[in-house]
Formats: C-alpha cells, structure tokens, sequence
C-alpha cells in the first residue's frame, strides 16, 4: 500500500482532486466523508453533538450542519468541544479503513482538510491543491453562496498557503482552468504510483 496525504484550503478545489485520482485508481478515504458517516441518526456521535449543542439535532434525528458551523466557526471554545467529540471517532475510522488496505497494492489517499495542522508520520507523501486566496474566495461566494466575510474568516482559520505548502511533496495550482487541472492531477497520479512505502 502507498498512502498519499491529500489537503488544501477551502475553496482550492481539493475535493475534485480527490474525484479525479478516484477515477484514475486511487482508493481515496475522505475525513469530512467519514464525519458525515459518524454523525448519523441515533449514533453515539451525535447524540453526544446533540447533548453539547441544544437545537442542532432536527425533530427527525437529523444534524443541522449550517446551524453547527455558525456556532462552532465564531467560538473557537465551541469549536474545541465539537473536535473533543469528533476527532478521535475520525481517527479511529480513518486507521480502519486505512487497516483494510494495509497489505494491498493499492494507493491510499487521505483527503484530509487540516493535514497541515495535523500531520502524520506515515504517510509516503503528499499532495497539496493550492489557490490564491482571493480565487477561493471568488469560488465559495459564486459555487457555495457563502458571503466574503465569512469565507474570508473560515480561510482564516485554517493553516496558511504557506504552511500548507511547506508539507507538500506534489503542489498542484489550481487557478487554471479544467484542462490544466486534469493534466496536474495525471502528473500526480503518475508520481505517486511510482513511489515506495517508506515502510517497506
């Protein structure tokens, strides 16, 4: 197995990365993926979420995810209590389905927004989408209604260009356009197909 770490901000475009190496064979194991998965009705996850954070949880067992973000994102104290539930629940899912691979010859990529404030130890390399902030601003405003402000803030919370860049072993930009993002995402696919396990 070869495990790819995959990042970048909000608004870079990563998550279309992920589809892409998806379609060229990667086994792609999405964090904000298995989030969703354990925050289901009636699971332990979110009736400690529920608990924590009166009004989220609809009539019908469902987590409001708009109505947690705008309390977690303007409470950096609310935001530690939401990770304190979540994040070893994440951890533990996310080395599951890592486990399940573990003797194959498959590549392995951890799409995992915070990887730059996070890092792992054992990961064979990584790969980093990155834009200006001013175009991932432009991209959640037009493709997630979101307001400036708010992106802007959301951005701000995360690791900087810089320090996300400083991890990466493959950048790919993503201010081009369709073309020129299917012919980095080949690149990359190439390159990390070539690649060892640092434990082997």
């Amino acid at each position: 197995m070869i495990l790819i770490g995959l990042t970048g901000g909000i608004g870079s475009g990563k998550s279309t990365v992920a589809a892409l190496l998806r379609e060229l064979g990667a086994v792609v194991i999405d964090g904000d993926r298995v989030a969703r998965d354990l925050q289901q009705p009636n699971s332990a996850a979110l009736g400690e979420i529920g608990a924590s954070f009166p009004g989220v949880v609809d009539d019908s067992g469902v987590l409001d995810r708009p109505k947690l973000a705008a309390i977690v994102f303007a409470d950096s104290t609310r935001l530690a209590e939401l990770n304190r539930i979540m994040l070893p629940r994440i951890h533990a899912e996310i080395e599951r389905r890592i486990s399940e691979h573990r003797d194959s010859d498959d590549v392995v990529v951890l799409d995992l927004p915070l990887l730059a404030e996070n890092p792992r130890s054992d990961l064979d390399g990584v790969i980093v989408v990155d834009v200006p902030e001013d175009l991932a601003v432009r991209r959640l405003v037009e493709s997630r209604g979101m307001d400036e402000a708010d992106a802007r803030a959301r951005i701000a919370r995360q690791a900087s260009r810089e320090d996300r860049r400083k991890i990466a072993d493959q950048l790919i930009d993503n201010s081009g356009g369709t073309e020129d993002l299917h012919a980095a995402v080949r690149e990359v696919w190439e390159w990390a197909s070539r690649l060892s396990p640092r434990s082997a």
